[in-house]
């Protein structure tokens, strides 16, 4: 199944045009009660149910979770990266993604507005109703309804019988299981420690930013060993990686430089090198090798990496203002790899399914 609520929003919108779409969205994400009374039905249904916020989430108990994120904002970004994200979407996934054209056309847009995410959910007050990690959690969800809407009118390109409906809640579910509990497992590879408090806080709140973004609440993992089993399920479920799989793992680790703005082309091998060796140290060989990765040795790569964590976790206890600093370039390392716009958040939709066709959203 798709995800019926926003299916249905973007259905009635869609007629309306790309401007009315994006000024209704607009002034419906920043609560302007004119908006609601001039949109169709559909659009006060929505913000109705995706207003009601289940008692599991609240501010204290996301309070652990983010203070976690930010002292370990590098090193949990690299585990999402070379790790999480590559298992999350090495799956047919993939499939929606190589077919558009989203990575080819706009790939490092697509993965800088993907690490804003992360980064607004990770903020304090960012699920909040008023927050940016709540609004941006909305628009994906939209965006996936659009992108399903667009796929499932192209019969040429997407085999609904073979592949199933574009976009699924099936799939987003184990993104989920994939961009929390096995964020902690590749963090913890590279030295993050979490107390029992911290990991359970970061999971609910990767669980509330997938509630708002749609997934049903069976396929929303209630705790971390419940999210490993999703992933170990969906895991088998999946094919093994193909051409598809491939492009996406690939073009996401090569896609590290030119995030992060690394313009010399020496320093755009080395750092891709090290990408590349992390990530595979990350999922394995195997999975490496079956998404053809190169063949860079990565024997004691985590357990340096683990012993570096542990270095700077002392000196930092030992220095504060080492610490203060150092947890400052992390913060600006996370805002360098993220995208932003002067203009604020935008929520136009892509109106053709090839991304080279479509209007910039």
């Amino acid at each position: 199944m798709g995800d019926p609520p926003a299916d249905a929003l973007i259905e009635a919108l869609t007629p309306l045009g790309g401007r009315e779409l994006h000024r209704l969205l607009s002034g419906a994400m920043n609560e302007q009660a004119s908006v609601f009374q001039e949109g169709p039905r559909e659009l006060r249904e929505f913000f109705d149910l995706v207003e009601d916020r289940p008692s599991w989430a609240s501010a204290e108990a996301f309070e652990p979770g983010i203070g976690s994120f930010h002292r370990n904002s590098e090193l949990i970004l690299q585990g999402l990266v070379g790790g999480s994200l590559v298992e999350g979407f090495s799956t047919n996934i993939s499939r929606s993604f190589v077919i558009t054209g989203r990575l080819r056309e706009q790939g490092v847009r697509r993965l800088r507005q993907n690490n804003r995410h992360v980064l607004e959910i990770f903020m304090p007050g960012g699920l909040e109703r008023y927050g940016d990690g709540w609004k941006l959690s909305v628009r994906l969800r939209l965006v996936h309804a659009q992108v399903r809407r667009l796929l499932s009118n192209d019969l040429d390109d997407w085999d609904v019988d073979s592949w199933g409906v574009p976009l699924s809640s099936a799939h987003m579910g184990f993104a989920a299981s994939a961009f929390s509990a096995r964020c902690l497992k590749h963090s913890r590879q590279l030295g993050v420690r979490f107390s029992n408090a911290e990991s359970h806080s970061f999971m609910l709140v990767w669980r509330y930013a997938m509630h708002l973004m749609g997934i049903p609440e069976a396929l929303l993992p209630k705790d971390e060993d419940q999210a490993s089993r999703f992933f170990q399920i969906g895991a088998i479920c999946e094919p093994p990686p193909d051409f598809e799989s491939i492009i996406m793992a690939n073009s996401l680790i090569n896609a590290a430089p030119l995030v992060l703005g690394v313009a010399n082309e020496d320093d755009k091998k080395d750092l891709l090198k090290l990408a590349y060796a992390v990530s595979r140290a990350l999922i394995g060989d195997e999975m490496a090798d079956q998404l053809k990765y190169p063949k860079y040795k990565h024997r004691g790569l985590l357990l340096g990496a683990r012993v570096q964590t542990r270095v700077n976790s002392v000196l930092d206890f030992l220095f504060r203002e080492r610490s203060q600093r150092r947890r400052f370039n992390h913060f600006v390392y996370m805002m360098s790899a993220a995208a932003f716009d002067d203009a604020g958040i935008s929520y136009r939709m892509p109106d053709h399914v090839y991304a080279e066709r479509s209007v910039n959203w």
